[in-house]
């Protein structure tokens, strides 16, 4: 039975591409509008593909070293397995792929988005989610798809252990963690690079042109409003697709990867069997019911932006309403051991996933107190808009939190069958806990995927010179993809939580397997010598002495934390470097080129383009090299011990901080939108300036440091666990 049930994680994998690609052509077959429309899209499109392939060259480069290191460990040293660089490259290239095919659409979409919004507000709705939705469905397609392909690649080539039949599932799931940082590797670069990008332009643009100049946003007259729209996709698309996917990947293969190790010691190949392949199976019927949950999702004309919300809203619930149905028949088909608290585990993680997003909304979206509240305060100026605005931030992350916290006990708890001794089982439950959070990642995706493709709509709206009804449509959708952004966020950062809990825990799995290749068969534990393959998660702590007061653990956890707030110090200054070149660019043209601003003459929009990616490629590679080099280091330097204590400082600290700045960055956002809209004096006016400057420090905390440091978390822990063969066999205390 369950050998059957296997084959419904590829086939529901090519039913997700399948309709992502209907999607795309039936998205295609819409008009783009007129000569004009055309015209500003082919801009936008060239530039976003120009960027992205400079990026796959700096990135290609960097992967090559990689693969060539992991080489000389596998077959030179024996300290990894030989399938690890294979394995790496193929995981970077579906994210890679996953965020260009996704990119590809939106690019596509955005102005054939406005072009519907001409006929009505449900038309460009339509446009825009169903083509949000096959960046959501190529993702978990291709996430399944990878991970089924290497599931039965491994288990044909790797052999039986008749002394231990166990420990055949324990290599395949640890190998298969391989892919997952090759995943995370790309997603780090796509998302620090994207969010250089787009936010130089964005700040370029809204400072010079808005605030200086006195011109709308997307205004033509603008040299930066291409390179903005660019960058919407780079960032927002193509980055956080490649972000999710190694999200969706991790939670699983980490889960899997504890399923395993929960029945390392007890001998039974068949329960855990059933243990590796449930979250693959429950990702997999997710995507049937994320399918579902996107054909049901519609508005009506004159929808106020509670419509609009409701109406994203609702085929997210639908989609999550029928996975907890779907679970429990799962896991009761499988009759895996404790199998209706497993159940009730996944049920938790996607309620975490819920509040996470409730609270996200909440915070950020101008039809709530918050946000209003943020806007209010730019009457006394810039600096109370930013204040106010990184007090709301922080305020933010309680919620979030103390839902991951509670959603960790109780699947433990649960999972553990009570018995909190139990770590093993325990430890799976939140894993499993994490795949049910993103286990409707399609449409969750889709919904997220769906804001840039709005924004661009509103963009060639304005650019085209369409009409003020048209206008009023295209930002009723902005403005809802604005509160879906930040919600996506919110919610990636959430699973990322999860997710590098699951993949510490795997982490010392991983260990099992780097002393057995050393040759060392047993565990010294002072009295106790027991044989490695029957040892438990606590034995590996007890032979590790990994508890606060050793300072390994309290040094790795101390470089954790400070690793958080240096990354999103570089990305921020980044940011920054990059934004006054663009400022600079800006300011040159309107004052030499003669006729921009009265619209006799056309703006250098490519020169804007060239100055964005060229400040991406530079600024992304120092940051996203420090997330790979921190976790060998510290292995090397204090073992062990070390490496899990940076792993614990860096999930505790990078997930806190990365709520604060995606909801402050995401309020600031939809503070302006509201003024905008005529609230304090409208556009314009000076509470408006205030809240475009807010507006300006947030974009760097939404879209480039914030998302960023979930890739983050869960790229050291990914590193650490690839490199466990290194730091067994050497550290110099």
């Amino acid at each position: 039975m369950e050998q059957v049930l296997f084959w419904i994680v590829p086939i529901s994998s090519l039913l997700a591409l399948l309709l992502a690609w209907h999607f795309y052509r039936q998205m295609m077959g819409e008009s783009e509008g007129t000569p004009l429309m055309q015209k500003i899209a082919s801009h936008v499109r060239k530039g976003a593909m120009s960027y992205l392939k400079q990026q796959y060259k700096i990135v290609g480069i960097v992967f090559l070293c990689l693969v060539i290191l992991f080489s000389i460990m596998a077959y030179g040293f024996n300290l990894q397995n030989q399938w690890v660089p294979v394995a790496f490259l193929t995981g970077g290239f579906f994210s890679g792929l996953s965020g260009f095919l996704g990119m590809k659409t939106a690019t596509q979409a955005s102005a054939r988005t406005a072009n519907a919004a001409r006929n009505s507000l449900n038309s460009g709705l339509r446009v825009a989610f169903r083509s949000g939705a096959v960046m959501g469905l190529v993702v978990v397609g291709l996430g399944l798809l990878d991970i089924s392909f290497w599931y039965l690649v491994l288990d044909y080539f790797v052999p039986n252990d008749p002394a231990t039949p166990t420990a055949k599932l324990c290599m395949i799931t640890t190998t298969m963690l391989t892919f997952g940082m090759g995943a995370s590797t790309q997603a780090l670069f796509a998302r620090v690079g994207g969010g250089i990008y787009t936010k130089a332009a964005d700040v370029g643009a809204d400072l010079v042109g808005k605030v200086e100049a006195g011109i709308p946003e997307d205004d033509p007259r603008n040299p930066a409003t291409i390179a903005d729209n660019v960058g919407d996709n780079v960032g927002d698309v193509a980055g956080m697709g490649a972000d999710l996917y190694e999200s969706y990947c991790g939670s699983i293969l980490a889960t899997a990867a504890l399923g395993a190790a929960a029945y390392m010691t007890s001998g039974d190949v068949d329960m855990q069997f059933k243990a590796v392949v449930a979250p693959m199976l429950i990702a997999a019927v997710g995507i049937i019911l994320s399918i579902i949950g996107i054909f049901s999702v519609k508005t009506k004309e004159n929808a106020k932006m509670k419509d609009l919300l409701n109406s994203l809203s609702f085929g997210t619930n639908l989609s999550s309403v029928l996975i907890v149905g779907a679970t429990f028949l799962i896991l009761w088909l499988l009759q895996i051991d404790n199998w209706l608290n497993i159940a009730i585990a996944v049920l938790i993680g996607l309620l975490v996933g819920i509040v996470i997003g409730r609270s996200t909304e909440y915070y950020t979206s101008q039809s709530y107190a918050p946000t209003r509240r943020l806007s209010e305060s730019g009457t006394t100026g810039p600096a109370t808009v930013i204040i106010s605005g990184i007090g709301l931030g922080m305020i933010s992350t309680a919620i979030p939190v103390l839902a991951v916290v509670v959603g960790i006990i109780l699947s433990y708890w649960l999972a553990s069958g009570y018995d909190l001794a139990n770590v093993s089982m325990g430890l799976y439950g939140i894993g499993i806990a994490a795949v049910g959070m993103l286990s409707t990642l399609g449409i969750t995706l889709a919904t997220d995927a769906y804001g840039p493709i709005a924004d661009n709509a509103g963009g060639n709206a304005e650019m085209s010179g369409l009409g003020e009804e048209v206008r009023r449509r295209t930002d009723a959708l902005d403005s809802l993809g604005n509160t879906t952004a930040a919600t996506g966020k919110g919610f990636a950062i959430g699973s990322a939580a999860l997710t590098g809990l699951a993949l510490l825990a795997s982490y010392i799995e991983e260990i099992r397997i780097g002393l057995s290749r050393l040759g060392q068969t047993a565990l010294n534990l002072g009295d106790l010598t027991k044989p490695i393959h029957e040892a438990s998660f606590t034995d590996f702590m007890n032979y590790y002495d990994v508890n606060l007061m050793n300072p390994k653990v309290l040094s790795g956890m101390f470089i954790g934390s400070m690793m958080a707030f240096l990354f999103c110090g570089l990305t921020m200054n980044a940011v920054g470097r990059a934004a006054a070149h663009m400022v600079e660019e800006v300011r040159r043209q309107f004052r030499e080129i003669k006729g921009i601003l009265t619209g006799d003459a056309e703006p250098d929009y490519a020169r804007c383009v060239q100055i964005s990616t060229k400040g991406a490629q530079r600024e992304m590679v120092f940051p996203s090299l420090l997330a790979i080099v921190a976790p060998i280091i510290t292995g090397i330097i204090f073992g062990v011990p070390g490496v899990i204590g940076l792993l614990v400082g860096g999930l505790s600290s990078g997930f806190v901080l990365a709520i604060f700045m995606a909801n402050a960055g995401g309020a600031w956002d939809n503070a302006k939108k509201y003024v905008e809209e005529g609230n304090f004096g409208g556009k314009g006016s000076e509470v408006h300036k205030a809240t475009v400057v807010g507006d300006t420090v947030g974009d760097p905390f939404k879209d480039t440091s914030g998302p960023s440091l979930n890739i983050l978390i869960k790229l050291m822990s990914m590193v650490a666990i690839v490199m466990a063969g290194l730091t067994v066999s050497w550290s110099l205390f």
